[in-house]
């Protein structure tokens, strides 16, 4: 299926969400989180406060949003352009790893902000709510009359999986099985949370139990 181009509209749309991430980021860095409010933002992206609430819900989305940047829509992109002969479970793992780990040049500049601040982190993790619409669709049309339902089911359960993932990989200072004296060093170091081992390592393992599932919607789909 071809998707046309996006109209004049939309691309004004997008120009403006574009304009919204980079400035945030921008002032992020220049200032720390902390110190930059929405009317910043929305006045560096030259657009008012009532414009910037419609795209992002609070500073720290627009932060995030330099570093995931409709990552969503392009891990459904990559499993459609995958070919039909490769097996389901491995297209979504490979476009799931794929689209978290080639980030793009904003990561040396939202990492480290994404680590030391709970409510950026928060944010990065709300992002995974995002996967399931554009999947779901993805998935539904690759398996064609085995129902929509299936391939929501599917869907919710690699969004839940990319979740379970980073929050392991973003784990707070001291880690949960440290205790009430890891809890106490955490909170004095103002929730540091520090990426611990592999993401690709831990994208796979967490999808790795969800491939029997789409073999079987795959063989149910099977004229």
């Amino acid at each position: 299926m071809t998707t046309p181009p996006p109209g004049l509209r939309e691309r004004k749309k997008q120009a403006t969400r574009e304009a919204l991430r980079a400035a945030a980021l921008r002032l992020a860095v220049e200032r720390g989180p902390d110190r930059v409010r929405v009317e910043d933002i929305a006045e560096a992206a030259g657009v008012s406060p009532r414009t910037y609430n419609n795209y992002f819900a609070s500073r720290e989305q627009a932060i995030v949003s330099a570093l995931t940047a409709d990552r969503e829509a392009r891990i459904a992109a990559a499993v459609a352009a995958r070919p039909a002969g490769v097996r389901l479970a491995d297209a979504v793992t490979e476009a799931v790893v794929e689209q978290y780990t080639n980030t793009g040049a904003p990561d040396h500049r939202v990492l480290p902000l994404i680590t030391t601040r709970p409510a950026l982190r928060d944010a990065f993790l709300d992002t995974t709510a995002g996967i399931e619409a554009p999947l779901a669709e993805v998935i539904a049309e690759r398996l064609g009359d085995v129902g929509e339902d299936t391939a929501r089911v599917l869907a919710a359960g690699v969004t839940a999986a990319v979740r379970i993932a980073l929050e392991g990989w973003l784990r707070p200072a001291g880690g949960a099985g440290a205790g009430e004296a890891g809890s106490a060093e955490s909170s004095a170091a103002g929730g540091l949370v520090v990426p611990s081992g592999s993401l690709p390592g831990r994208l796979r393992a967490a999808l790795a139990p969800l491939a029997p599932a789409f073999d079987a919607a795959e063989r149910n789909a099977r004229p």
